[in-house]
């Protein structure tokens, strides 16, 4: 709910009034893009502070529901009869293991996760989508509510799921089935 400020217009030698609250609320975003089709899997976990507060609930295993919840999501835009396996690169947050995760991979045994290096996000497809979705989404803009902000995500992301060209550029696989071996 804090805004991402980015280079905006004012008055030379005034420095610009940014709105802001004393709000903690966050809203995790979890993505999945196909580095052969482009298209996009994703699912939104707002975290409001006062819920937090209430339930006792560590960070981590909140994540780790949010992600199992994820991995079913793909598991059934993915089904095994049409992916027999499915490969996801993932890094080494403590929400990307524990006992939801491990139930999701069991209910789904074709899901597989790639666990990458310590400290390499540059090897993550799906890193390079983050920055131009926030900058469509979130930069400059305060939402007043969650829900505001929500919205605006899922329509970041709508725009990238009807562009699959657009995600294969971000990612940077312009791979494309129908070209030969030789080209």
């Amino acid at each position: 709910m804090v805004p991402t400020v980015t280079a905006t217009l004012g008055l030379k030698g005034e420095r610009p009034v940014i709105g802001t609250r004393d709000c903690k609320d966050v809203v995790h975003t979890f993505a999945s893009a196909n580095v052969t089709t482009g298209a996009v899997t994703s699912r939104l976990y707002g975290s409001r502070t006062q819920k937090r507060r209430k339930d006792g609930l560590s960070k981590t295993k909140r994540m780790q529901v949010a992600f199992a919840h994820h991995l079913l999501d793909v598991a059934r835009a993915y089904p095994a009869n049409a992916y027999p396996e499915v490969l996801l690169v993932i890094d080494n947050a403590p929400w990307h293991r524990g006992r939801p995760v491990h139930w999701a991979l069991g209910r789904y045994p074709h899901l597989t996760l790639y666990r990458l290096p310590p400290y390499s996000p540059q090897l993550q497809p799906i890193e390079r989508l983050w920055r131009p979705l926030r900058q469509r989404a979130t930069h400059n803009v305060l939402f007043d509510e969650m829900a505001e902000l929500q919205d605006a995500l899922r329509s970041g992301l709508g725009y990238y799921r009807t562009r699959p060209q657009a995600v294969l550029k971000l990612l940077g696989s312009l791979w494309s089935p129908t070209q030969s071996a030789e080209a």
